[in-house]
C-alpha cells in the first residue's frame, strides 16, 4: 500500500496527465540547457570572456547532473520519491534566480553545475516512478511516450530563449527558468503520487549507497545496457553543440533559419520515440535494440560520407541527420527499460546510475566536436565513434546477439 501524496487515478485521461507530469520532470534538464543556447554569444560579450569559458556553463549542467543523479537515486530509495524531487526543483528555482544576477563567468559556471546537480532529482524520480509501476515493454512504451513531452525542449526552448534574450537580455532567461521550475514544483506537489511503499525503502547513508552501486557495477550486463543511453545521448548532444557552427557558419544560415531547422529535427526526435512506443507493443525492447544500434551506425557513416564529399549539399546533410535523429530515440527508452527491469527493488539507485551514465558520457564526448575542429566532419566523426562504441558494447558485453542469450536480458 502506497503512502503519502495523491494516487495515480485510472483512465486514459488521467494517465495522459500522469505522462505529461513525468515528461515535464524529465524535460527540466533539457529545457535548462536548450533555452540558454541562443544566449551564449551575449553571455560572452556581457561577462567579457571567451567561447570556451561560456561553453563550460553548458558542460557544468551536464556534469552536475551526472553527480546529482548518483546522490539522488539512493536518497529516493530511502526517503521515497516525493521529497527529493520537491527539494531539488525548489533549489532549481533559487539557483536560477542566482544565475540571473551572476557577477562573472566563474560564478555562473559554478551555479550552472549546482543547477544541474539539483535538476537531476526530477529525472531520477521520474524514471524510478516508472519502474515502481511498470516493467519491460510497458516501461519502454511509457518512456517513449514521455519523449513527446521531452521533445518539446529542442522544438521550442531555443526559440523561447532567443525571444526572451532578445527582448530583455540573457539574464531574464534564467528568470524564465525559475518560473518554469516554480510551476513544476506546484504540479509535482499536487499531482505526483508516492510510488515507493514504506516496506521497500532502503537504509540511508553513504555505505548503503555505495553498496547499492557496487551491486550494480558487479552486474556486467546491467552496466553494458546502462551505458547505451549515454552513447545515444552523445550522438544527440554532438548534434546540439555542433549544429550552430555547422549550419550557421558552415552554410550561412540565419538565426531564424537555424531555429526552424532545429525544430524540424526535434520533430524527428519526437516521431522516432512515438514509433518506438507503438513498436514495443509487438516487439520486445532487446529485439529493437539489436536492430536500432547497428542501424544508427550505418546512418552515422552515411552522414559522415555526406560531410566529407559534400554530396547533396545542405539538403543531403539535413536528410541524413533527420533520419539519424529519428532513429536515435529507439535506443535510450529500450535500454533503460531493460536495465531498470533487472533491479526493481532498488529502482532509484538503478535509475540514478543510468541517468548519470547518460549525462556523464554525453557531457564528456560532445565537447570532442570542438576539439576536432567544430565543423560538419568533426560532428559526424564523434557521432560515428559513439555509434561504433554502442554496437561493440551491445555485441561483446551483452548476450544480445548470442543464440538465445538475449532472453536473459
Amino acid at each position: 500500500m502506497e503512502d503519502g501524496g495523491p494516487q495515480i487515478p485510472p483512465g486514459n485521461r488521467s494517465m495522459s496527465r500522469y505522462v505529461l507530469l513525468l515528461g515535464l520532470m524529465c524535460a527540466l534538464p533539457a529545457v535548462t540547457s536548450d533555452i540558454y543556447v541562443p544566449s551564449l554569444p551575449d553571455v560572452a560579450r556581457d561577462l567579457g570572456t571567451g567561447t570556451t569559458a561560456v561553453q563550460l556553463t553548458m558542460t557544468g549542467v551536464l556534469v552536475g547532473g551526472a553527480f546529482g543523479q548518483l546522490v539522488v537515486g539512493p536518497v529516493s530509495d530511502r526517503l521515497g520519491r516525493r521529497p527529493p524531487v520537491l527539494v531539488g526543483v525548489a533549489l532549481h528555482v533559487v539557483i536560477s534566480l542566482l544565475c540571473a544576477v551572476a557577477p562573472g563567468i566563474g560564478a555562473l559556471i559554478a551555479l550552472r553545475f549546482l543547477q544541474g546537480f539539483f535538476n537531476a532529482a526530477a529525472t531520477v524520480v521520474a524514471l524510478a516512478v516508472i519502474r515502481d509501476r511498470f516493467v519491460g515493454a510497458d516501461a519502454s512504451r511509457l518512456l517513449s511516450r514521455l519523449m513527446l513531452v521531452i521533445g518539446a525542449a529542442p522544438l521550442f526552448a531555443p526559440s523561447v530563449g532567443g525571444l526572451i534574450a532578445g527582448q530583455f537580455g540573457w539574464r531574464f532567461v534564467f528568470v524564465g527558468l525559475a518560473l518554469f521550475g516554480a510551476v513544476l514544483w506546484v504540479v509535482v506537489w499536487r499531482r505526483l503520487p508516492e510510488t515507493l511503499p514504506a516496506e521497500h525503502r532502503r537504509a540511508a547513508g553513504l555505505r548503503p549507497a555505495l553498496r547499492g552501486y557496487a551491486v550494480l557495477l558487479r552486474d556486467r550486463h546491467f552496466v553494458a545496457i546502462a551505458v547505451l543511453p549515454g552513447l545515444g545521448m552523445a550522438i544527440l548532444l554532438s548534434y546540439v553543440v555542433g549544429s550552430p557552427f555547422v549550419l550557421r557558419e558552415g552554410f550561412g544560415l540565419s538565426a531564424n533559419q537555424f531555429a526552424l531547422l532545429f525544430a524540424m529535427n526535434g520533430v524527428a526526435l519526437v516521431g522516432g520515440a512515438q514509433v518506438n512506443a507503438a513498436l514495443v507493443r509487438r516487439v520486445s525492447p532487446i529485439r529493437i535494440l539489436r536492430v536500432a544500434v547497428p542501424a544508427s551506425l550505418v546512418l552515422s557513416l552515411a552522414l559522415l560520407v555526406v560531410a566529407l564529399t559534400g554530396a547533396g549539399g545542405l539538403f543531403g546533410l539535413l536528410a541524413a541527420l533527420w533520419l539519424l535523429l529519428g532513429l536515435i530515440n529507439f535506443v535510450p527508452p529500450n535500454a533503460s527499460a531493460i536495465a531498470l527491469n533487472r533491479y526493481g527493488a532498488m529502482a532509484g539507485t538503478a535509475a540514478a546510475f543510468i541517468g548519470s551514465m547518460q549525462t556523464g558520457i554525453a557531457g564528456v564526448v560532445s565537447p570532442l566536436v570542438g576539439v576536432f575542429g567544430g565543423d560538419a566532419r568533426a560532428m559526424c566523426l564523434v557521432m560515428v565513434g559513439s555509434a561504433t562504441t554502442a554496437l561493440l558494447v551491445l555485441a561483446f558485453a551483452t548476450p544480445a546477439y548470442r543464440r538465445g542469450g538475449w532472453h536473459s536480458l
